[in-house]
């Protein structure tokens, strides 16, 4: 079924929340934990996945087309945030405010690795949609939850390897490796687990919404979000 509205409320909240969990992962990853007692992890992981299954529902329900306008939309607030949040850093703190170094260490994001972040998300959440949506066409629809955990994987991968090596150069191979893998592995069991959630929610909003997109005979360049070929 397709329609030909372009947006839905459904549609706008989604892209909203999507947009939020990008930037707030941003500024959780400035907390490391650890787990297990050795395995140290940015505080993103536990938001930072929730972006990729809300970007699994953009695509089920409204196409490879949407999701990217969706993507760019989150890339240019998180751009916007990241330049805004640069300015207030530069502001001179008040005499009397003792939270400058704090506020600095939330904001103060080195333009390379403001550059990875940004160039990560966008391949990434691409990669991911795009492997999406081929497989449900290549398979009429069905297997959702394998196609799902696929293209995150894939997704993850391609962030990973974009982010880690350009935001901690000079870090030796084998600890990169290590973290790309922790950092991968769970959050794709991040989505593992919270899979029934997100086929139940896909499937109400194709309900809802009376869409269930199949891109078919589509270009698949991730520039063109506005044209239906």
């Amino acid at each position: 079924m397709h329609s030909n509205k372009a947006f839905s409320a459904t549609f706008l909240v989604m892209a909203v929340l999507f947009t939020v969990c990008l930037i707030t992962s941003n500024l959780f990853a400035t907390k490391i934990f650890t787990v297990a007692g050795n395995i140290a992890l940015p505080g993103a992981v536990i938001i930072f996945p929730i972006s990729y299954i809300l970007n699994d529902c953009f695509t089920e329900v409204w196409g490879f087309r949407k999701a990217c306008l969706v993507i760019w939309l989150a890339f240019a607030m998180n751009f916007l945030v990241v330049v805004l949040g640069q300015i207030v850093v530069w502001l001179p703190s008040a005499p009397f405010w003792d939270g400058g170094p704090h506020f600095d260490y939330m904001f103060k994001m080195a333009p390379r690795v403001a550059f990875a972040s940004m160039l990560a998300f966008l391949a990434g959440s691409t990669l991911n949609s795009l492997v999406l949506s081929k497989m449900k066409v290549a398979s009429e629809g069905r297997n959702f939850g394998w196609r799902a955990i696929v293209s995150s994987v894939l997704g993850e991968l391609m962030d990973s390897m974009i982010f880690m090596p350009l935001a901690f150069i000079g870090t030796p191979v084998a600890v990169l490796g290590k973290m790309m893998l922790f950092q991968v592995s769970f959050k794709v069991l991040y989505e593992i687990v919270i899979l029934p959630v997100t086929s139940a929610v896909c499937k109400k909003v194709k309900a809802s919404e009376g869409i269930d997109a199949y891109d078919k005979g589509i270009s698949y360049n991730p520039f063109k979000i506005t044209s239906n070929q």
